[in-house]
C-alpha cells in the first residue's frame, strides 16, 4: 500500500524466510553422522508409539480410508500394523494420528514446543507411495536413508522455527509447525523444485493455525491426539498442490494486514536465530520412560523414586509440592474434574499422583478403569505446583535446555520426604548413553503389540545396523510392518 492508501499490485520478492525454509529442504547436504544415527533411533522409536496406539479404539476408529472402498493399491502408503493401503494424503493421517495418539514419540521444547516426529505422517506417506510408483515405472524406490534425511530437515525446520517463536502465546496449537515442516520435506521427496517447494511453504503459512482449544481446559479432548495427523495430511497435500505449478505468495508472512504475521502473531515478525542444519535431530529429547506430556517427565521420575516410601501412608500425607518450570505451569497444571485421558495426560498432579500410588505410569494409567480410583483425586487436592525462576531459566538456555520438575511430600506429623529433583529426563541428550538401551527395550515390546515374532525378529535385525537400514528400499521396509 503507498502512502495514499492505494493497493501496490506489483509482487514484491519471497520473505526471506520462505527462501530459507526452502533453500534448505531443497539443497541442504546431511553430512551428521550423529544426526542420521539419532534418526535411526527417531525412526524405531516413532514407528513403535504409532503401533501401540492401535491398542486403543478412540485412535483406530479414526483410521483407514476417507470412505469405505477408498483404498489405493498397489500404489498405496502402506500403513503400519494395519491392512490399510491408502493415497498418500489420506496415509500421512492415519500414520501421523497413530504417531501422536499417546503422547509418547519425541519432543522439542523452546519458546514454542511440539513433536517432530508427527512429520512422519508426511514422509512416509509420501516416500512409500513414490517408492512404489517409482517401480511400477521401472525406476529406482527411495531408499531408508532418504526418510531418514527428510526426518532430520522436518525436525529442524520445526525445531528451529519454535526456538524463538511462541505461537502458544497467540493460542495458536504447534502443530501449524507440523504442516510447515511436512509441506517443505512432502515437496522434496515427490521432485519438486526449489521454487515449488517455496510456493508449498507459502501455502502452508497461510493456512494460519489450529487453535490450542482442544489442548485446554475446559475444552480438553481427543483432537489433540489427531491434529498432528490433519496438520502432516495438510502439508503433503500443499505439496501435491505445488507440483501441479500452482502459484505461491511472496509475501505470505509480511504483507500488510493480510499476511502472517500481522494477523495471527500480532504484528511481531518471525525470527529464527540460527541457520537451518542438523541441530534439531542431534538434540531431540526422546519420550523414552512415560507415556507424558513432556514437561512432566521428571516429575514422574521423580515421583517414582518416593512410591516405596508413600504407598502405605497415603493417609497420612498433608501437602505435596510440585516444583517446575513456567512453560510446565502454564499448559499441565490443572485442578478440578478431568474429563477423558486428554485431559488427564496434561495434567501433572495426576501424572505424579498415579505412580506415586502405583508405582508406574502407563499409557492405560489415563484411562476410566484407573482414573476412577478415588485415591488419585484425594492426592491431587493435596497438591501444590510452584515454579521455580532457575528451572525455567535453563529450559531455554541453548547449552542446557533441561525440563527440571521436584517433588517434596510433607506428612501430617510434621515429617517430610527428601525433595527429589531431577533436571534432565532420561531422553534428554546429556542421558543418551542410559536412554539408548531403554529406548530399544520400548520399540521391542511396541512391535510385539501388533506383529508376529518372525516379523518384530527381522525388523529388530534391519534396524540395529545403521548401514543396513539406510540401504534398504523403503517400500521393502514398510511392507516389514504391513498386515495385508
Amino acid at each position: 500500500m503507498n502512502n495514499m492508501g492505494i493497493l501496490e499490485a506489483k509482487r514484491p520478492d519471497f520473505d526471506a524466510l520462505l527462501t530459507k525454509i526452502a533453500t534448505y529442504a531443497s539443497e541442504y547436504e546431511i553430512t551428521s553422522d550423529l544426526a542420521m544415527q539419532t534418526a535411526r533411533y527417531c525412526l524405531m522409536d516413532t514407528l513403535g508409539c504409532a503401533l501401540l496406539a492401535l491398542k486403543y479404539p478412540a485412535c483406530t476408529k479414526l483410521l483407514g480410508p476417507s470412505v469405505e472402498g477408498a483404498e489405493f493399491r498397489p500404489l498405496g502408503a502402506k500403513i503400519p500394523g494395519t491392512s490399510y493401503q491408502l493415497e498418500p494424503i489420506r496415509a500421512a493421517f492415519n500414520v501421523g494420528a497413530m504417531v501422536r495418539w499417546l503422547d509418547f514419540n519425541d519432543t522439542w521444547l523452546a519458546a514454542e514446543w511440539g513433536h517432530p516426529s508427527d512429520n512422519l505422517g508426511a514422509i512416509w506417506a509420501v516416500a512409500d507411495y513414490i517408492s512404489r510408483k517409482n517401480i511400477s515405472e521401472g525406476k529406482a524406490p527411495l531408499k531408508v536413508g532418504c526418510v531418514l534425511k527428510a526426518m532430520i530437515k522436518a525436525h529442524e525446520i520445526q525445531g528451529v522455527l519454535a526456538l524463538e517463536n511462541c505461537f502458544n502465546k497467540v493460542g495458536l496449537d504447534h502443530v501449524l509447525l507440523v504442516r510447515i515442516a511436512s509441506s517443505a520435506v512432502a515437496a522434496k521427496l515427490l521432485g519438486c523444485d526449489f521454487e515449488e517447494i517455496r510456493n508449498s511453504v507459502s501455502h502452508a503459512f497461510i493456512d494460519g493455525g489450529a487453535l490450542r482449544t482442544y489442548r485446554h481446559a475446559p475444552n480438553t479432548g481427543s483432537r489433540k491426539s489427531w491434529a498432528a495427523g490433519d496438520a502432516s495430511s495438510r502439508g503433503v497435500d500443499l505439496a501435491l498442490k505445488a507440483k501441479t505449478g500452482e502459484m505461491g505468495y511472496p509475501s505470505a508472512l509480511s504483507a500488510s494486514f493480510w499476511g502472517y504475521e500481522d494477523v495471527k502473531m500480532k504484528g511481531q515478525k518471525l525470527t529464527i536465530p540460527q541457520e537451518f542444519g542438523t541441530y534439531v535431530m542431534e538434540n531431540v529429547l526422546f519420550k523414552i520412560s512415560f507415556p507424558a506430556e513432556f514437561h512432566a517427565q521428571t516429575a514422574v521420575e521423580a515421583a517414582l523414586k518416593l512410591h516405596n516410601e508413600v504407598k502405605d501412608q497415603l493417609d497420612s500425607i498433608e501437602k505435596i509440592i510440585i516444583t517446575t518450570q513456567e512453560s510446565g505451569h502454564r499448559i499441565i497444571n490443572k485442578v478440578g474434574e478431568l474429563a477423558n485421558p486428554a485431559d488427564r495426560d496434561h495434567c501433572i498432579q495426576y501424572m505424579v499422583a498415579v505412580p506415586l500410588i502405583f508405582g508406574r505410569l502407563v499409557a492405560d494409567d489415563y484411562e476410566d478403569s484407573v482414573a476412577k480410583d478415588k485415591r488419585i483425586d484425594a492426592l491431587r487436592e493435596k497438591m501444590v505446583v510452584e515454579v521455580d525462576e532457575r528451572y525455567t531459566k535453563e529450559y531455554l538456555q541453548s547449552d542446557k535446555r533441561s525440563i527440571a520438575n521436584a517433588v517434596q511430600i510433607f506428612y501430617k506429623d510434621g515429617s517430610k520426604s527428601q525433595k527429589i529433583e531431577v533436571e534432565y529426563p532420561i531422553g534428554h541428550k546429556r542421558r543418551r548413553d542410559e536412554g539408548i538401551p531403554v529406548l530399544i527395550e520400548k520399540f521391542k515390546g511396541n512391535l510385539a503389540v501388533k506383529l508376529s515374532p518372525k516379523q518384530c525378529a527381522k525388523i529388530l535385525s534391519i534396524c540395529h545396523d545403521q548401514n543396513t537400514l539406510e540401504s534398504m528400499n523403503f517400500n521393502e521396509f514398510s511392507d516389514l510392518f504391513w498386515l495385508g
